[in-house]
């Protein structure tokens, strides 16, 4: 979707938050909710990231979500890694397209934030790389 195509569906003006490079850029909603923000990829909406706890998936995860809820409400579908960087770990579910899924970064227990989109994308785990 194109960055005019989402400030539309949102009825909201999209604000740059950071470029990180190029042809890669953040964005969020000019009036909320906060704790989400947009990668654009090449003018493209790749991914959404969520870092609050009222913004659920379609299938109610959210944002303090127990790993083991993640694991009910996606079935033998949840692949486990290591998080990069704490003592917690990414919590994978890939869409039955295969194009796109979901990361859920947890502390080891709790998740702790979440992003979805392009399976290219959601694999970023810092900015756009």
């Amino acid at each position: 979707m194109s960055l005019r195509s989402a400030a539309r569906a949102a009825n909201d003006r999209l604000v740059s938050v950071q470029d990180v490079s190029d042809g890669c850029t953040f964005v969020k909603p000019q009036h909320g909710p906060d704790g989400i923000i947009f990668m654009l990829i090449d003018g493209k909406i790749a991914r959404v990231d969520v870092e609050n706890k009222f913004t659920a998936t379609a299938e109610g995860a959210r944002v303090g979500d127990s790993e083991s809820r993640i694991k009910r409400l996606y079935p033998g579908r949840v692949r486990i890694t290591a998080h990069a960087y704490i003592e917690g770990h990414y919590l994978t579910v890939i869409a039955p397209d295969r194009k796109h899924g979901f990361v859920f970064e947890t502390d080891g227990r709790r998740v702790t934030q979440y992003r979805a989109g392009s399976r290219v994308a959601i694999r970023y785990v810092e900015g756009c790389s």
